[in-house]
């Protein structure tokens, strides 16, 4: 068989020194080529090299097992997969086999999760051989390729991260999330000039079209030996010509050992034949020179063993355009390669092999035909044949193209162009002309679609879709492959049991309106519970309320839901991987977000309140409500402090009204709560970094749970020295002091009233003047009692300011007020409708009330007989005493004569005096 290539390598020694300075480096590569091809030829082991989703590929693979019906099938693919393809029966195709990690362990954490996939489709070899294998009684198949767990060990440290920036994929693009993708045979030039050097000699855009025209097209009609010594000569061709790097040489030979390996194993294990079994692999890889090439290769490569991260498979979807996406080919081309393969099917009349019970497929498989062995003698030389043979003029099948220029304006009328007639015969004439230019009698698809976007698309896209794509779609459209119920892992198919009652087809793509009515159907509640817990796990518009809403301590009555599992697929089956039900999922999500490294507070709060919400588990929610606690306690800022507030006002008002007591976790975050930002307080005032909504949520956490915090233990005297030890400087911060002060009845109403007015009477502080309204505003968080002062506050100023002062000065209020205080001022406007009048006409007559309030009047002493207060207070000495606990008051009786110092004290308050008269008569 060494004497098959003799009169290639002369010819090509001869082409080497002709037109080459020397012959050494062109020789080397030619002849290297050559030696490649006829080493891989001349293993027992019969190699059989593809190419990833290529029409030619997969006709060549289905004729060659049914001529040699190999009893072991090798496969490139990912080992750990193998149990999975038997599920490929209860999909539609395009589908990925997918391996899935969240607990990583021997990875950084923040690669989590990993995934892998590796797609397949119906018109690739890869496909054919396990549907041969599945099919066939007494083939084995086996996977070979280095598991997922090898793929992240060798690759992924050395992955480019994502773009932040990149624009978002698609939704069909995206169907296989950020996994790193494995395929069978990336054939393709890595040297970037070779593959420029082809598309500008070609003529062509794309390495998808120079592949079609060059090499789907020449081999799809050739024989096995001619296509087998072709793929092994374009994969060598691409190997020698690929630029040095040594990560990348190093993964490829790594694999190539692992899978010659894995072969020896299982011949060695099971004494199998050589002659009996296929390697399918990619020709990059066919073309190998490691040393552990061969079934008598060398066996010193070690396989590493796998991390201990759990891996978890299944299959998820796919489509076209996520493979184009994912594996950087152009868009359209697997569309096109779909549709190349049923043409292939129909003129070369080979029978492709399906698996039984899939979509397309027959009921019963088709009879085997009888094996045709090859010759004996071995494979002659094909090459030379190929490489002088000129290239073959296809006729031009104008019905073909006809009925595309009919159909392409058809498509375009229907989506918003103004197509005629005129234009599919400029579509006709143009792709023949293109297709001439670019030395081809025969319009290929390229020719097609470029033509129609010249002749039909203009300088407009009317619609959503333009011509390039209404093109792919006519050609056989961005198919979505599906995955059967049988096959989704049990927490999928759980969803789909409980959601049964709404009597949807889940599994179908696209929006499904859900109408709940719970009040007369009590059993869909348990459908609402789901739909909820969806909306909290899925991506946006998998489920997603339309009518209807949760809070704490309500019940629903009615809710409307848009559900669209059947298009978000693949995450609900991705959830299937961290565990067998959603309530599972969403509990592992919960302690997640609570025990993480950068959990807050709030963030813990929110989910003890998703856990009430969604789960209603008492116990889960007692023991995040502890994690709480933990952290607000190692907790040195203020910056969640609004939704602290906020969520343990919510949480508060739920156990008030739903449980018989309070929980323990949140008395002891009340007491912890209080005295934490007593503590942080004075520093709050001053710190730059804090902001005024943050230092009145504070305010608002003292304020509002001081009675429970005192209830429970805490002593006021902590809030006294925090704001003993608070001395602001910024206005807005000054203003909310005041206004704090206010409600601890350090300041009164008249001195707050004053301030205000010296404020606006200096014309150093007026320009200001806006943020110490912005502080008065926060503070009706905190004391919200203070909501008529502030409309009074910013009437006095309105009423005060002269024009010239007011105009500049007003746009800055207005812009304080919104950015600052948008939540709080609905308060403003209820109050100011309170005050105001509600007509136009009494607007002149109006006066404030803060300026109508009578002069107190004042007070005659009324004259008291000396003496009789102290006799007053003698006689009733159980009331002295009460009202001496009250106030603070120690101390003894003394015996004090008429005119005392008792009676003196009493006749200068009279007031009181008479006040506890009264008091004292009363029954």
């Amino acid at each position: 068989m060494s004497g098959a290539f003799d009169a290639l390598r002369t010819q090509l020694r001869e082409a080497a020194a002709t037109f080459a300075d020397g012959p050494d480096a062109l020789e080397g590569i030619l002849l290297g080529i050559v030696d490649d091809v006829d080493r891989a030829q001349r293993e027992p082991l019969e190699i059989f090299p593809v190419c990833h989703h290529s029409p030619a590929s997969a006709i060549a693979m289905a004729r060659r097992l049914r001529q040699k019906q190999p009893k072991v099938v090798y496969l490139e693919l990912c080992e750990d997969m193998a149990p999975l393809l038997t599920e490929l029966r209860n999909c539609r195709l395009p589908v990925a086999v997918q391996a899935f990690a969240t607990e990583v362990e021997g990875f950084p954490a923040e690669w989590s999760p990993l995934s892998v996939v590796a797609p397949i489709t119906e018109a690739s070899a890869e496909y054919q051989a396990i549907a041969y294998a599945l099919e066939t009684p007494g083939v084995e198949l086996v996977l070979v390729d280095r598991s997922s767990d090898h793929v992240f060990q060798w690759e992924a440290g050395e992955a480019e991260p994502a773009d932040p920036d990149a624009p978002p994929a698609e939704e069909e693009a995206a169907l296989h999330g950020d996994a790193i993708g494995v395929e069978i045979g990336d054939l393709r030039p890595r040297f970037g000039e070779l593959e420029e050097h082809l598309l500008r000699h070609g003529r062509v855009r794309h390495w998808s079209e120079w592949w079609h025209q060059y090499v789907e097209l020449p081999l799809g009609d050739s024989d096995h030996d001619a296509y087998r010594q072709v793929m092994l000569l374009i994969g060598s061709l691409f190997r020698r010509l690929a630029p040095g790097d040594p990560r990348r040489v190093r993964v490829d030979e790594d694999r190539e050992r692992y899978m010659w390996t894995r072969m020896r194993e299982h011949l060695a294990a099971t004494g199998a034949d050589p002659a009996d079994c296929l390697y399918v692999c990619g020709a990059f890889h066919a073309a190998s020179r490691v040393a552990e090439f061969g079934v008598h290769g060398t066996d010193t490569f070690e396989i590493g063993p796998p991390s201990a991260s759990k891996w978890q498979h299944g299959l998820i979807p796919s489509s076209n355009a996520a493979i184009e996406a994912q594996f950087g080919l152009a868009a359209g081309s697997v569309s096109i390669a779909a549709t190349e393969w049923a043409k292939n099917l129909k003129r070369t009349k080979v029978q492709p092999f399906r698996l039984a019970g899939q979509a397309g497929a027959k009921k019963k498989p088709g009879k085997t035909a009888p094996p045709v062995d090859p010759a004996p003698t071995g494979p002659s030389d094909k090459l030379s044949g190929f490489l002088q043979r000129p290239p073959v003029v296809d006729r031009l099948d104008e019905a073909e193209l006809l009925g595309w220029s009919v159909d392409i304006v058809r498509a375009a009328r229907r989506n918003g162009y103004l197509a005629s007639t005129a234009d599919a015969i400029a579509v006709f004439e143009t792709s023949i002309l293109l297709a001439g230019m670019r030395d081809r009698a025969k319009p290929t698809p390229y020719d097609f679609q470029d033509a129609a976007i010249t002749c039909i698309e203009k300088d407009a896209v009317p619609g959503r879709r333009d011509v390039r794509r209404l093109v792919e779609i006519m050609m056989g459209g961005d198919r979505i492959g599906q995955v059967g119920y049988d096959a989704l892992p049990p927490l999928a198919r759980d969803v789909h049991d409980r959601l049964a009652p709404l009597e949807l087809k889940l599994q179908q793509r696209g929006v499904q309106r859900a109408l709940l009515d719970i009040a007369s159907r009590p059993e869909l509640a348990q459908c609402s519970d789901v739909l909820w817990m969806l909306r909290y796990l899925l991506p946006h518009g998998a489920a997603r309320p339309i009518m209807g809403e949760r809070r704490l301590g309500e019940r629903p009555i009615q809710e409307s839901w848009d559900v669209a599992l059947g298009t978000h697929q693949r995450a609900l089956i991705e959830l299937g991987y961290e565990g067998v039900s959603i309530e599972q999922v969403l509990e592992q999500r919960l302690r997640s977000a609570a025990y993480g490294p950068h959990a807050t507070t709030a963030t813990v709060l929110e989910a003890v309140e998703d856990a009430t919400l969604y789960l209603r588990s008492r116990r889960l929610a007692n023991e995040l409500g502890t994690r709480a606690l933990e952290v607000l306690a190692t907790e040195r800022s203020v910056d969640g402090a609004p939704e602290v507030l906020r969520r343990v006002r919510r949480l508060l008002a739920y156990y008030r009204t739903s449980e018989p007591v309070l929980p323990p976790w949140i008395e002891s975050f009340v007491k912890t709560g209080y005295a934490h930002y007593c503590t942080l307080l004075p520093t709050a005032f001053t710190d730059e970094d804090a902001t005024i909504d943050q230092v009145a949520a504070m305010l608002g956490f003292l304020f509002s749970m001081e009675g429970l915090a005192l209830s429970l233990g805490c002593d006021r005297a902590q809030l006294e020295l925090a704001f003993a030890q608070s001395h602001p400087q910024e206005p807005a911060k000054l203003a909310l002091l005041w206004a704090a002060q206010v409600q601890l009845g350090q300041l009164s109403r008249a001195e707050l009233r004053e301030r205000c007015d010296e404020l606006l009477g200096n014309p150093l502080v007026v320009p200001v003047y806006p943020r110490y309204l912005s502080g008065f505003v926060h503070a009706l968080e905190p004391v919200p009692g203070l909501t008529d002062f502030v409309v009074e506050a910013v009437s006095n100023a309105f009423r005060r300011l002269p024009d010239p002062v007011l105009l500049p000065w007003l746009p800055s209020l207005i812009s304080t007020l919104r950015s600052g205080g948008a939540e709080l001022a609905p308060m403003l406007i209820r109050e100011a409708g309170r005050i105001f009048p509600d007509r136009l006409a009494a607007l002149d007559e109006w006066v404030p009330p803060w300026l109508a309030q009578p002069a107190p009047e004042a007070v005659q002493p009324r004259r008291t007989p000396r003496g009789s207060g102290a006799a007053l207070l003698a006689a009733h000495p159980a009331t002295c005493d009460a009202v001496a606990d009250l106030l603070g008051c120690d101390g003894m009786w003394q015996t004090a004569d008429p005119g005392g110092a008792g009676a003196e004290l009493l006749g200068r308050y009279p007031e009181t005096a008479a006040a506890l008269a009264e008091l004292l008569a009363k029954p």
